[in-house]
């Protein structure tokens, strides 16, 4: 194998998993980075379908004892793990019927570098604003999201399909908006993107299963294992800093990187 493809698949994987849960926008960085490193995965984009699932796999592992309590919970129709799974699934389907009905025409027309750039610095704009205005917390628990919050927070998911917005970014000022603090308010979208981003998974392999080559499964299973690596490392030292220093960083962040972005793209 090509080294430079080599480490070039892992740096791009490590990106998957660094930026999925964070509010930056992973497709956004995706597009970037294949962009500047000149990528050229497999065709069909299994590369960048699949290796998505790597970071979910990490979130599942994280958080394999609330899942699995969960799970039990609703079984056993205890009322606390009937409202969390609620909830989620409720935030799951806005963006389930939205996302088969037009995702492929807002991939069509929106998934270019320039308008990943602009979105990184219009959502860093929108997320300095909401830190700001935001009212205290009322919900400070996972079990305590109810089905209003959690269909406004499945409905903003919806942003996302547009790249550089950012699902977690989305998902999380949402919440935020409407007086969810910012541990429960990342957790939720963590657990959201768990449906979300297999549904979107599944749904984009059949949709392309013509065009995909999996010639490069071992391309695949390196950027696949780069995702989760990188993933596991990030989530909850995320958390922890959200919690004591808020979203500003990242803002600023989004909107540096997408300026950069912009000047360099312009400048081609």
């Amino acid at each position: 194998m090509d080294l430079t493809l080599l480490w070039k698949t892992v740096l791009i994987g490590i990106v998957e998993g660094l930026t999925e849960f964070l509010p930056v926008s992973s497709t956004g960085h995706i597009i970037l980075a294949e962009e500047v490193l000149d990528f050229q995965g497999p065709p069909g984009k299994v590369f960048e379908i699949v290796i998505q699932l790597g970071a979910i796999l990490a979130i599942c592992v994280l958080y394999r004892v609330k899942i699995w309590s969960t799970v039990v919970g609703v079984l056993k129709r205890e009322e606390r793990a009937v409202r969390f799974a609620g909830a989620v699934v409720i935030a799951f389907l806005p963006a389930a019927v939205i996302g088969v009905a037009a995702h492929k025409y807002i991939k069509l027309l929106l998934g270019s570098p320039i308008v990943v750039a602009v979105a990184l610095i219009v959502g860093g704009i929108a997320i300095l604003v909401i830190e700001r205005y935001a009212e205290r917390p009322r919900t400070k628990s996972l079990d305590d999201i109810g089905f209003r919050t959690a269909l406004v927070v499945g409905i903003c998911q919806c942003l996302a399909m547009i790249p550089g917005v950012s699902r977690s970014g989305s998902t999380i000022m949402a919440a935020r908006a409407i007086r969810v603090d910012r541990a429960t308010a990342a957790e939720f979208s963590f657990f959201l993107a768990i449906p979300t981003m297999l549904g979107a998974t599944v749904y984009d392999l059949y949709s392309n299963w013509s065009t995909l080559d999996w010639h490069g499964g071992g391309l695949i299973a390196i950027g696949f294992g780069a995702a989760f690596v990188s993933a596991l490392f990030v989530v909850h030292p995320f958390v922890r800093f959200i919690s004591r220093h808020g979203f500003g960083a990242f803002a600023w962040y989004r909107i540096a990187i997408g300026a950069l972005a912009l000047v360099l793209l312009l400048m081609r």
